[in-house]
């Protein structure tokens, strides 16, 4: 079942036109991936998505509803973590959760998400003692007081350190083993491809590509590449007669790159047993998302660490 439907959404700050063509749909129960450099409008796409912001042209629909017509029944089955938000700073954890949860109907148990959150042994703490990490978890459980049916969550591991981006990875597969459908944005390539089952690519506010990580890859897949250094000497045009190969590249410190097609790996495995040779430190590179990303996108890696820099947020609460 399609939960949101986008399609042709166009959204412009005065002169800068933040979106400009971007259609896709969310299926219920999945981790739908908006994946984009800074400043590509990835923001502005799930504000408009949220009923945070009004687009200039084209239809979006959320759980059957246009969420520009503002109405409060489907604002409690939505939750949003926005990129850029913020809580006063004496506001105590416990306090920022009774109070959102104050704002619904039928709110989810707070002492139940504080622990689905990690947050219950800070329940007291004020908001500026919090940790990076705990902020995010904060974000999150502010999100899900509602108990929303889908959940936006805008930029959630930009400024963690590796051990609280993978915590809060893992949250968010428990968060869909809960039934909750969820809209990530990220720049983060190995964070899309862990966790999302299908991702759009934007790129200069347009949709370049709708599909599976695997699927993107696979679009920009190149040959296959061989790193190693043989443990002894070889003599290059033994390693070009093989059938597989298009490439050999004799680098620094005597290690070799092959470049082929299928089977390359086998051929060389087993050429250099059959020539007593050992092949050390070998590595197989094979296209990755990000190589799809650039194949499908204009030319340089979408940033990794600062926050998007396009049109500015219309919203500064966390959810």
């Amino acid at each position: 079942m399609t939960v949101i439907d986008v399609r042709r959404l166009r959204k412009s700050y005065g002169d800068v036109r933040a979106v400009r063509d971007v259609s896709f749909a969310v299926e219920r129960g999945e981790i739908f991936g908006i994946l984009g450099r800074n400043g590509a409008g990835k923001t502005t796409t799930v504000e408009c998505v949220a009923g945070l912001a009004r687009r200039d042209g084209g239809a979006i629909s959320v759980l059957g509803r246009d969420p520009q017509d503002g109405d409060p029944a489907l604002r409690e089955r939505v939750g949003v973590q926005l990129q850029s938000g913020a809580l006063p700073d004496k506001l105590r954890v416990g306090e920022a959760i009774d109070l959102f949860a104050s704002f619904y109907r039928a709110p989810a148990d707070r002492v139940e998400l504080l622990d689905l959150l990690g947050l219950a042994d800070v329940r007291d703490r004020p908001f500026d003692a919090l940790s990076g990490g705990q902020r995010q978890r904060l974000s999150i459980a502010l999100a899900l007081v509602g108990r929303p049916e889908v959940a936006i969550l805008d930029e959630l591991t930009t400024g963690l350190d590796p051990a609280a981006r993978r915590a809060t990875w893992e949250l968010i597969g428990e968060i869909r083993a809960r039934g909750v459908t969820i809209v990530l944005v990220t720049h983060f390539m190995e964070e899309a491809e862990r966790l999302c089952d299908r991702v759009a690519l934007i790129d200069g506010g347009r949709v370049v590509a709708v599909d599976t990580p695997a699927g993107l890859t696979a679009r920009a897949a190149r040959e296959q590449r061989i790193r190693f250094r043989p443990d002894r000497p070889v003599d290059p045009a033994l390693l070009r007669a093989l059938a597989p190969v298009s490439s050999v590249e004799a680098l620094g410190g005597g290690e070799l790159v092959l470049g082929g097609g299928d089977g390359l790996l086998f051929a060389l495995v087993t050429t250099l047993a059959e020539m007593g040779v050992e092949p050390l430190e070998l590595r197989l590179e094979q296209a990755s998302l990000e190589d799809a990303f650039l194949a499908l996108t204009a030319d340089g890696p979408p940033a990794s660490a600062a926050a998007e820099a396009g049109a500015p947020s219309r919203a500064e609460a966390v959810a």
